[in-house]
């Protein structure tokens, strides 16, 4: 049985990364209290680890608001995911399994199959299994850790840039081009495969900013 921090905690994260509460929307401790069945005091611990993760602000007098960032704070934060992915992927490349490796090749198979139907969330799911199955090959699991924290405190932009058009197909393709270096343990051609990716995502943001902030 969870805590009642651990589900307070959980109730405004995903809150957050799913869009129902936006940038700079205030976060009223009463109401959340209320809303989710726990006393103002679990709220506060809740938003003190969300504050920690970079999600949430805290300003004296004024409260708990959800974190809003700017157009250079997140261009900043995917060259940092760039860099970290490279190191992660260079690890993992000689470290999958070939049973690793076959269900990468089932879930871009599978994803090919939502994009077509249109399924956007369910395409975006699946790309998030497909980095996983990367990441645990990865010897350096710290790095892993910090993407994952970028990932977290991005969701929200990053989500939604499957809709800008064309978006959709060339992610598709940038990770077929993954799929190809990691199934030929290709390092190098991995690194680059995965730079790609991130950098084409990080330009979709800055050319749609207005759109997706």
């Amino acid at each position: 049985m969870k805590r009642p921090m651990d589900l307070a905690y959980e109730y405004i994260k995903e809150r957050i990364l799913n869009g129902t509460f936006l940038p700079s929307q205030k976060l009223n401790e009463s109401d959340l209290a209320k809303e989710i069945g726990v006393s103002r005091n679990t709220i506060k611990k809740a938003l003190l680890k969300l504050e920690q993760e970079h999600l949430v602000q805290t300003e004296e007098n004024k409260g708990a608001t959800v974190k809003a960032y700017t157009l250079e704070e997140v261009l900043n934060y995917f060259e940092i995911r760039e860099a970290l992915e490279e190191l992660i992927i260079n690890s993992s490349t000689l470290r999958l399994s070939d049973e690793a490796i076959q269900k990468l090749e089932t879930i871009h198979e599978q994803m090919g199959i939502y994009l077509n139907e249109g399924k956007f969330d369910d395409y975006s799911s699946l790309n998030k299994e497909f980095h996983k199955i990367i990441y645990e090959a990865c010897s350096n699991q710290q790095a892993v850790e910090m993407v994952n924290m970028i990932k977290a405190q991005l969701m929200k932009y990053h989500l939604r840039t499957i809709l800008v058009p064309g978006r959709n197909v060339d992610s598709y393709n940038e990770h077929k081009a993954i799929l190809e270096a990691l199934k030929n343990r290709d390092p190098e051609a991995a690194k680059k495969a995965i730079r790609t990716h991130i950098a084409n995502i990080r330009k979709v943001i800055e050319e749609n900013h207005n759109f997706l902030m």
